[in-house]
């Protein structure tokens, strides 16, 4: 079993005063990755994780996950690898397919929105483009289809499982079983990731409005997106996760960071 990382998708920051606070407390919590959306807001990520290398040592930085839709695959390319050489190997580059509003930003960036078959096509052909770089940052692919499943199997360093808000242990276990055979040979090098969306049972409007659903409602499902508050009950979720999945990394958005960071501190007392 690989040992635990813990990282924070971060929250919009109206300036880099701001943006540059956020991830120190980040990283003086002792999480392991500060990740930037796409866009943050309307600000590009690779100029705000810049700003964020500048300020600090030990985090590592990454994108969660970059619309490849979006993206030119040599200015990508450039913009990675520079970030990577500049922060001593401290960037991590994750790509997907396109997240909810994707189609819209895509055409207000005057570019067509391929369809769901030619944005996993036209990912795999931006990978193969990165890969022939000698000196590449580790590459992170999220998803949950079985095309972007097949790729991640193939390619990925770290693979983050995308499923739906009130998705059960037993429907993750599915997906993941699936992932798990499609690697193979593979499965020892890559890293298994989930992205929470709550941590606790309290009601949060934000989070209604982006996934249909509350808080609650996610806890009386027994969903895998949310933890307990209490660290020692949300541990044995993260162990029992690690042990049956292989699933050893795990992130959060930054509106839960100081409760995550409790729930951080005793996995790894608990499990490494």
């Amino acid at each position: 079993m690989k040992p635990f990382r813990f990282g924070i998708v971060a929250g919009f920051a109206p300036d880099l005063t701001a943006w540059t606070a956020q991830a120190r407390r980040v990283e003086e919590l002792g999480y392991d990755t500060l990740l930037a959306t796409d866009p943050v807001g309307t600000s590009d990520p690779f100029v705000l994780l810049g700003a964020a290398a500048a300020v600090t040592t030990r985090l590592r930085l990454g994108t969660f996950v970059l619309a490849d839709p979006f993206r030119d695959a040599r200015a990508l390319g450039w913009q990675a690898q520079t970030l990577h050489r500049q922060t001593g190997g401290r960037f991590e580059l994750g790509l997907g397919v396109g997240r909810p509003g994707a189609e819209e930003q895509t055409q207000r960036l005057g570019r067509e929105f391929p369809s769901a078959g030619e944005r996993v096509t036209r990912m795999a052909e931006t990978i193969a483009y990165l890969k022939r770089t000698a000196d590449r940052p580790p590459l992170v692919l999220a998803g949950g289809g079985p095309k972007m499943l097949a790729l991640a199997a193939q390619e990925a360093d770290t693979v983050t499982f995308t499923w739906a808000p009130k998705t059960t242990e037993a429907e993750a276990g599915s997906i993941v079983d699936r992932f798990r055979a499609l690697a193979g040979s593979r499965l020892p090098d890559i890293e298994l990731g989930l992205n929470l969306m709550a941590v606790g049972d309290e009601p949060s409007p934000g989070i209604a409005r982006w996934a249909g659903v509350d808080v609650p409602e996610l806890v009386a499902a027994d969903a895998v997106t949310v933890l307990p508050e209490d660290p020692r009950r949300a541990t044995e979720k993260l162990l029992r996760w690690r042990e049956r999945w292989g699933i050893s990394y795990v992130t959060i958005n930054s509106g839960y960071a100081e409760p995550f960071a409790a729930i951080a501190a005793e996995a790894r007392t608990a499990g490494g």
